[in-house]
């Protein structure tokens, strides 16, 4: 049955869903975004791409962090159709894209021994992160926009340490999420990949916004883009390798997680990034089309 639902969906549901977004999310209201509350295009060159930017590598000695270690992930590969910032935290890397003012992409390993721990919440916890370019994301930008702040690496990743809880809430981890999606399938999603770490010792994850759309609804002074869609791709080279990837619409989330079930290669289609590029060709092969969600 679930099987089933999934190659329906494959086949019609979720290409008509991607389909309204290019076409419905045009049409509603921008949400309070400069002080007219007018969507913006992002920048583009006659090439008709965003323009390019040199990658900027924060590497962890730079932001006075000398206990960081390189990670030991397939990061995705180099962007050059898109600003791309990288930045190493303690628990997470991020691509940021000062155009849009959060991020292309957070990759991360996620252990078992990494599902749990005694760090909690900080005070005041989200905060602007410092590393990056002017305009940038501030607590103001979304206050009273209608949207929330919603993780990337999530907080309940990180709870492990506290230099990497605390650094889970910058906000060049976070893109405007609706509410709703933010406390419902997506944190479904996140809970699953804990789940699966403890099962298996260890998986591989990348998540982020997806741009649909020529032009977007903004948020805040800084002109933060608030995207029509979310992905998250996960990868497990325990055992039988496998992979599995999840596409989100910014909405109030309302359906089960299987609903959004993908292949990692559907998702690399829909995005137009190349996730996990070192890989071997068969095992390439293997993880980017599983779609099963039952093998997990």
């Amino acid at each position: 049955m679930l099987k089933t639902a999934h190659k329906y969906l494959l086949q019609g549901i979720l290409p008509a869903c991607l389909l309204l977004l290019c076409t419905g999310c045009a049409r509603r209201p921008a949400r309070p975004a400069t002080t007219d509350g007018t969507a913006v295009a992002l920048k583009v060159e006659e090439t008709g791409k965003p323009a390019q930017r040199t990658v900027t590598a924060i590497e962890p000695e730079e932001t006075g962090e000398t206990d960081y270690e390189r990670p030991d992930i397939d990061l995705p590969a180099p962007l050059s159709d898109r600003a791309e910032q990288i930045l190493y935290r303690k628990a997470y890397v991020v691509s940021y894209n000062q155009d849009t003012r959060m991020p292309n992409w957070v990759a991360w390993q996620l252990t078992a021994d990494h599902t749990d721990g005694e760090c909690r919440r900080p005070g005041n916890a989200f905060h602007e992160d410092l590393d990056v370019p002017a305009p940038r994301a501030t607590n103001s930008d979304y206050r009273g926009s209608g949207w929330s702040r919603g993780h990337m690496c999530p907080a309940g990743d990180n709870r492990w340490d506290e230099k990497a809880m605390y650094e889970s809430f910058l906000l060049s981890n976070v893109c405007p999420q609706h509410t709703d999606l933010n406390s419902g399938v997506w944190n479904q999603i996140e809970m699953a990949c804990r789940t699966w770490a403890k099962r298996y010792g260890s998986v591989y994850i990348v998540c982020g916004p997806i741009l649909l759309n020529r032009e977007h609804a903004v948020i805040g002074e800084a002109g933060i883009v608030v995207p029509e869609a979310f992905f998250k791709v996960v990868l497990c080279l325990e055992g039988e390798p496998k992979g599995i990837g999840f596409i989100c619409r910014n909405t109030d989330g309302s359906h089960k997680k299987d609903l959004y079930v993908n292949s990692i290669r559907e998702v690399e289609r829909v995005t137009g990034l190349h996730f996990f590029p070192h890989l071997p060709e068969e095992i390439a092969r293997q993880v980017k089309d599983g779609e099963d969600l039952e093998a997990w």
